[in-house]
């Protein structure tokens, strides 16, 4: 293995002025909730709010005057792009970074903040890649990438560390898997400072890539994911002879699980999380069998998530839980009808959000209307008494499940 434990104590070294030592911390909560230990790392309250600026600054730092002077270049569409704009400009290195052109405009805007010069280039991160080289050679820039390359993974490594130095009772780490430098660098330091100490990957179920790599399969669902910063095709190569060697399981987390891990870290430990941050929390709501006995570490590894994003997720989850519903009512399009409605349903506590009146197109007889009401209630409880009083005034009312 080319990377050693020396490395990332010295990597350690080498950015602890720069870098926020978050803190890991046990949640009672959620320790009763999933019947687990869950001590949980917050690295989301790094500067630029996710664990990638230890990487970045470790690369940053080893720089040559001459190649600082010169500049660096990086592809992301996230976190690895702050990350690398932010050090380089608190280090006075000229920064480029190459962007998808579908990435948002906010993303652009926090990387430009820091006065990077940003290229937006490619409908994917691979052709953003091809791009980002490219320009590399063209204007003698140093390539910093993402995951695969043995400072970055090194620098990712200090955050299992520092787990280990505040909770030394840790018997397990769960760590999200995207291009793979974060659990590679966590395994390399977890499994030399504690050789028992278990280490699960997560990865999301469109993209599956370590796993399948480890178990001879190719098919990838793909596609959108509320965990974008986990969702890549090809693990680094040094990342994955690691994984190979030290990772001792991988759970494969749901769209839903994800969304649930949210909603938790925010209601629960009033943390804000991005998808792939919370793609750990994931883990232990889908396999709790897997972690039952055990004190898990778990890394909330960013924060980055658009807040149109998360406030459907919020939403999404209240109407899975029958929290947030929407009724289907047929009246007689006659005066007080509408209102005599919405009287049952305040009457019983139903706290109304949305009218939608239909009387004009489809089916509907003419002197009849179809109303589709979205109600906020206290539970699914409360929401089967207000459809059963609806039905007992005499309104055909159906509880529509999307």
């Amino acid at each position: 293995m080319s990377i050693t434990l020396r490395e990332i104590e010295t990597a350690a070294e080498r950015i602890q002025d720069a870098i926020v030592e978050t803190r890991c911390e046990h949640s009672r909560t959620l320790t009763k909730i999933l019947g687990s230990g869950v001590w949980l790392k917050f690295e989301n309250l790094q500067f630029t709010s996710s664990f990638k600026e230890r990487g970045a600054l470790n690369k940053l730092l080893q720089l040559s005057e001459e190649e600082r002077a010169l500049g660096v270049i990086a592809m992301s569409a996230g976190n690895h792009a702050k990350a690398v704009a932010y050090h380089a400009q608190r280090l006075g290195i000229p920064a480029t970074i190459v962007m998808p052109v579908s990435t948002p405009n906010v993303k652009v805007e926090d990387t430009e903040n820091f006065a990077a010069r940003v290229i937006l280039e490619g409908n994917t991160l691979d052709e953003s890649r091809a791009h980002a080289k490219h320009v590399a050679a063209e204007e003698n820039l140093v390539f910093i990438h993402p995951f695969d390359d043995e400072q970055i993974i090194a620098g990712q490594g200090t955050v299992a560390l520092e787990m280990l130095a505040a909770q030394p009772e840790l018997d397990t780490l769960v760590i999200p898997i995207g291009g793979g430098g974060l659990i590679a660098g966590c395994a390399v330091a977890a499994k030399a400072v504690r050789p028992d100490i278990r280490i699960v990957g997560v990865e999301v179920e469109g993209y599956p890539s370590a796993w399948n790599l480890l178990h001879g399969k190719t098919e990838l669902n793909g596609g959108s994911t509320v965990a974008e910063g986990i969702a890549v095709k090809h693990p680094g190569e040094l990342n994955m002879a690691i994984i190979r060697e030290l990772v001792d399981d991988i759970v494969i987390v749901s769209e839903e699980e994800v969304e649930e891990a949210i909603y938790l870290l925010l209601t629960i430990e009033k943390t804000v999380s991005e998808g792939a941050g919370a793609a750990a929390l994931a883990a232990l709501l889908r396999a709790p069998d897997k972690f039952a006995t055990s004190k898990c570490g778990i890394i909330i590894s960013g924060a980055n998530i658009d807040s149109r994003i998360l406030a459907s997720v919020l939403m999404r989850r209240l109407a899975r839980k029958g929290r947030i519903v929407r009724y289907l009512i047929k009246i007689e399009d006659l005066p007080g009808a509408l209102s005599d409605v919405t009287e049952i349903i305040g009457d019983h506590g139903g706290n109304i959000l949305e009218v939608f009146h239909q009387r004009l197109f489809g089916t509907v007889p003419v002197r009849r209307a179809d109303l589709y009401i979205t109600v906020e209630t206290r539970d699914a409880a409360q929401s089967q008494k207000i459809q059963e009083q609806l039905q007992a005034r005499g309104y055909n009312t159906v509880l529509l499940k999307e």
